[in-house]
């Protein structure tokens, strides 16, 4: 959906004494107050000074790179080669190269509902269409499964899993993990695994691969360095390539040629690849990326943990526990306030009143929904939410 967001302010000046909050964009970098690695800022100044990483690489990516990929997210039952991978730009690129490589036009994907809206970009930018399986808050953001394959038709090409959620914060328990595989191994569909914050779940709750669930299905696992490294602007991303029944062999000659439309990712951001992703057990450098993965989930997790606090007692506003990544998914009520009929007005007119900006559930499929990025300061999320509190009030206040 496209949704027209004004500028703050009457006739879209600034409002004076309140500066802009943007609490939209997924970009864990946006504020300043997370940083990447050391060691992985370190070995790209390396490598540029080195400069034997400024010239084109193999397409589908620098060789070393795709076996740390596959050393890194091997599991006992999910072994990868190199073969296996292939590097992309972004995991958007990445999910780019998937979808265009699997569906013709006349077909369709299944896609969650919320979910990225790059899935339907995608899917209709190559003449197919997408069928959307809900996600249930009162459940925790677990999907209506019955539902989803009621949607399975002979066009169907894919299953897209999107574990943990982008824009819920939601994580799958394996339980329902394997739902989704049973449906895909009765239905003979391959199933797209975007855990692009597969490695940023809260603790106490368990993350589980897909493709390490899934012994007869074939699974293409996209992901990347972006959200777990806070480089979303560098664009390295990677498909995986899980395939015990192939099923894969003929989509994956057309998923190496696909690469060779952009010539292939970074190959200076490769070459930093393999340290971030493989440190030697033991090393200064697998000490030094621990402490700041660390700090950087402990961030989340207080700051996950602060705002659906906070929230919830903020009249008209019911925000679902987040368990991961770094958004929540907040409803509001038109009961309590009477006066804003949609998520895309209460959007409009938060920021016209308050200058805090969040993405209405619009975007992603939710009616009565916004969602909140929370990777930014402590100080700034307290006083966004103080205005939403503020901005709730008012408008409750109007509808008595």
């Amino acid at each position: 959906a496209r949704v027209a967001i004004p500028p703050p302010g009457e006739g879209g000046e600034p409002i004076e004494g309140k500066p802009m909050i943007p609490l939209s964009l997924g970009d864990p970098t946006a504020f300043g107050n997370l940083q990447a690695p050391e060691v992985l800022s370190e070995t790209m100044v390396s490598l540029v000074r080195g400069a034997k990483h400024n010239g084109y690489g193999n397409s589908a990516g620098a060789e070393d790179a795709r076996a740390a990929v596959a050393k890194r997210f091997s599991t006992p039952h999910c072994i990868y080669k190199a073969s296996d991978i292939i590097v992309a730009s972004g995991c958007s690129g990445a999910l780019e190269i998937a979808i265009n490589g699997i569906v013709d036009e006349g077909d369709n994907l299944l896609v969650p509902k919320p979910g990225f809206p790059l899935y339907q970009v995608l899917a209709e930018s190559q003449g197919a269409s997408v069928k959307e399986y809900d996600l249930l808050p009162s459940q925790g953001w677990q999907a209506d499964l019955a539902q989803l394959e009621s949607l399975v038709d002979a066009r169907t090409k894919a299953l897209i899993v999107n574990n943990p959620s982008n824009p819920c914060g939601s994580v799958f328990p394996k339980e329902h993990l394997l739902g989704f595989i049973d449906i895909a191994a009765r239905h003979k569909l391959p199933i797209i695994a975007d855990e692009i914050y597969g490695e940023m779940a809260f603790e106490g709750v368990a993350f589980h691969p897909l493709a390490e669930l899934a012994p007869h299905v074939p699974v293409i696992t996209v992901g990347g360095l972006a959200k777990q490294f806070l480089v979303p602007g560098w664009r390295v991303g990677w498909l995986m390539l899980h395939d015990p029944v192939h099923a894969l062999d003929d989509l994956r000659e057309g998923f190496n040629r696909l690469t060779q439309l952009i010539v292939g990712a970074s190959t200076l951001v490769q070459g930093a690849v393999p340290r971030v992703l493989c440190p030697e057990a033991g090393s200064a450098d697998a000490a030094s990326l621990a402490a700041s993965d660390q700090h950087y989930m402990t961030t989340l997790q207080d700051n996950a943990r602060f705002t659906y606090e906070r929230l919830k007692g903020v009249v008209g506003l019911t925000p679902v526990e987040p368990q991961g990544a770094m958004y929540v998914m907040v409803h509001y009520d038109p009961a309590v306030l009477p006066g804003i009929r949609t998520d895309a007005e209460f959007v409009e007119r938060l920021l016209a009143e308050e200058a805090v900006f969040v993405l209405p559930g619009a975007c992603f499929g939710a009616p009565h929904f916004f969602r909140i990025v929370f990777s930014g300061p402590r100080e700034k999320l307290a006083d966004a939410f103080d205005r939403m509190e503020a901005f709730c009030m008012r408008h409750r206040e109007e509808g008595v």
